[in-house]
């Protein structure tokens, strides 16, 4: 999930019983701490709207007018995908 040397503090209220559920579920789950349960909650959620928009977005494609890719057109679109996947390597 990443790197904890950032990290800040957050203080949130829950009943007793939520609060017993999550040291619960922190220790089934192999979490050290409930803070990693909720982290690894909240990433969860995370991926989950990124996969939602992603599907959104590929919806919305499906959804547009299509029309004709010339050569041109697909040599292009390759040209700009490489420069995209070389710039994404670059930055990890």
């Amino acid at each position: 999930m990443g790197d904890n040397s950032g990290l800040t503090s957050m203080t949130i209220s829950l009943p007793a019983t939520q609060k017993a559920y999550v040291k619960a579920r922190a220790a089934a789950s192999g979490c050290s701490t409930p803070s990693e349960y909720v982290r690894r909650l909240i990433y969860a959620d995370q991926k989950a709207r990124e996969h939602e928009e992603l599907e959104r977005r590929v919806l919305e494609g499906l959804d547009s007018p299509a029309r004709q890719m010339s050569a041109k057109d697909w040599k292009d679109l390759r040209r700009t995908l490489r420069a995209k996947l070389t710039r994404r390597r670059k930055a990890q």
